[in-house]
């Protein structure tokens, strides 16, 4: 249930990538306005979980899980219809905000049922769930793409919305132990989110998610145009080889989860910026080189989507960790953080593609750098386990 509801990200993400250049030419749209339907989806993404965080804490997971995948299905079905790229901005920015429903609910619940160490392992279990609907979306919207158009991959999206509604209708249970009727009031949510803030286990875990996801956004930006524009690949060839990332990230998650039951969140994390930092060679390695070819484009990827496979699990779990009460609130600032680092680089992005893979490139290296500088400066002086 778990990998479901983290599930409508990737979804929502990766079923986009081979429609964004039909939607450009289509919709005689700007690259700009085109990496317009990604920024604009993720920064609405993190802003809303401020407002769904607290109002999961208030009123409970259950409901306004229901609520906003219904809103959901709404907004993928709107862009589905738009006739204009600005339409589909503006409908990808509702989507944005309701998929910050699931995301925020899921990493409460979590804490709602489980320690902190323990839920890192669940967590681990869920992403390499995620991973498998990850490794299915680019093909599946390649050939849709291919057969009925870009609009084909927002219908899916509102299907794929629809039916997790459906089974959160039938099968999730209300997971909060106690009402927090104060949860949303203006001065205690303030002070709450102030004490989160300044909490030196949520701030590092959560500048690591943020710095690791970058990278991974700017393949889920860029990779459509490079794949499919640069190396003049086929859109349903070029999902397939987007799905590769997702099957690398998957191991990634299998190996996060052995490493957790020997080395904790820390230790696991630190074994993983190996990877990252190799993935952070080849990176700068292409962006010089500009090599045009899969592999030289690919095989960067994978290392990175191996280490951001470790990262991501520990990084999620460990932010939420010290707050079993304000589980909702965590979940939404750390959220918040992650969609606005995202944001800044989509509209880098926007910008810096051409006909080269250089910004690809060049951008997860840098990400991944980030990564690692948090990862040597900040993770590895955690205690653990830790008390909030």
């Amino acid at each position: 249930m778990l990998a479901v509801l983290l599930g409508v990200q990737p979804v929502t993400t990766d079923l986009m990538l081979p429609a964004m250049p039909l939607l450009g030419r289509q919709l005689g749209a700007s690259m700009a306005a085109v990496q317009l339907t990604m920024s604009a989806m993720i920064l609405a993404f993190g802003v809303a979980q401020l407002v769904w965080g607290p109002l999961a804490d208030r009123w409970g997971r259950r409901p306004v899980l229901l609520g906003g995948l219904g809103l959901y299905v709404l907004a993928a079905a709107g862009a589905a219809l738009a006739t204009s790229a600005i339409q589909v901005v503006a409908w990808r920015a509702l989507q944005g905000a309701a998929l910050a429903v699931p995301v925020v609910c899921a990493r409460a619940s979590l804490r709602d049922l489980y320690a902190p160490a323990e839920g890192a392992l669940v967590m681990a279990r869920a992403m390499s769930g995620l991973g498998l609907i990850a490794i299915c979306s680019p093909p599946v919207a390649g050939v849709l793409v291919s057969v009925f158009g870009w609009r084909a991959s927002l219908w899916a999206m509102a299907a794929a919305g629809a039916g997790a509604w459906a089974l959160i209708a039938w099968h999730w249970p209300e997971t909060r132990q106690a009402a927090n009727p104060g949860a949303a009031a203006s001065p205690p949510l303030a002070t709450q989110a102030g004490r989160i803030l300044r909490h030196p286990v949520f701030l590092t875990w959560t500048a690591l998610v943020t710095c690791s996801y970058g990278g991974l956004f700017v393949f889920l930006s860029g990779s459509g145009h490079v794949l499919i524009r640069v190396l003049g690949i086929p859109p349903a060839q070029a999902g397939l080889v987007m799905s590769t990332s997702s099957l690398a990230y998957i191991a990634g998650t299998l190996v996060c989860r052995r490493w957790l039951l020997r080395h904790g969140l820390v230790g696991s994390v630190l074994r993983g910026s190996g990877f990252t930092l190799a993935a952070a060679v080849l990176l700068g390695l292409q962006a010089w080189s500009d090599a045009r070819s899969v592999w030289s484009v690919m095989a960067p990827v994978w290392l990175y989507a191996l280490g951001h496979g470790v990262h991501q699990p520990c990084a999620q779990a460990g932010s939420v960790g010290p707050f079993p009460h304000a589980a909702g609130a965590a979940s939404a600032l750390a959220g918040f953080v992650l969609a606005a680092g995202a944001f800044g680089t989509g509209l880098w992005l926007g910008t810096a593609l051409d006909d080269t893979t250089r910004a690809l490139a060049l951008g997860m290296s840098l990400a991944a750098a980030c990564a690692l500088g948090v990862i040597w400066g900040a993770v590895r002086r955690l205690r653990e386990p830790w008390h909030g």
